[in-house]
């Protein structure tokens, strides 16, 4: 069976993208991704391995994604700017892509060579960003876990309208970066 004319893998990817950012992860199904591209589900096969095989390449394209966009946030900057950049980037990729950026927890096979490629140039990216301060090899992983967590919890609960109160969420998230890297550049001291 050939594919259908005008269907390829770039729309497909698409059409996945929009229906897990709309309507979320758990919404994808083949057969709401051939509804929106108004094709049969079987047709989809020509063009990915099954809702597994999706569920795997959208989770490399989140890691990616997000990669890009902490990437061109730290161009040209260090230190604190470089991490509220960092903090920022992530913040606004998961708001602009909830989604995609869920399918990153959810891929099928974690330890894809592919995933995990991408998920190490990431770390390594964010451990260059945290060579400004002291930080032995130990402490400069603690603080990408925090920071991690910082931001994924951030953006978790403002996904689920967890900040209804009437002050900024990007001034809340500055603010609560500057205390993390206000105890990175003291905790040397802490030991």
């Amino acid at each position: 069976m050939s594919p259908r004319q005008g269907l390829d893998r770039g729309a497909l990817l698409d059409a996945a993208i929009q229906i897990v950012d709309s309507d979320g992860f758990e919404a994808l199904t083949l057969a709401a991704l051939a509804k929106r591209l108004d094709v049969r589900s079987p047709s989809l096969y020509n063009h990915i391995s099954g809702l597994p095989g999706l569920r795997q390449e959208l989770a490399l394209m989140s890691v990616q994604q997000l990669g890009l966009a902490v990437n061109e946030a730290t161009a040209d900057r260090t230190g604190d700017e470089a991490i509220q950049a960092i903090a920022a980037a992530y913040i606004g990729f998961v708001r602009q892509h909830p989604g995609l950026y869920e399918a990153s927890y959810h891929a099928p096979d974690l330890n894809e060579p592919q995933l995990a490629a991408c998920k190490t140039a990431l770390l390594d990216m964010l451990l260059h960003t945290l060579q400004p301060y002291p930080l032995t090899e130990a402490q400069a992983l603690h603080a990408v876990r925090g920071l991690r967590s910082l931001c994924h919890g951030f953006a978790s609960i403002e996904a689920q309208g967890g900040f209804g109160m009437d002050f900024s969420p990007d001034d809340s998230l500055r603010l609560t970066v500057s205390a993390f890297l206000h105890g990175l550049r003291h905790l040397s001291e802490d030991i």
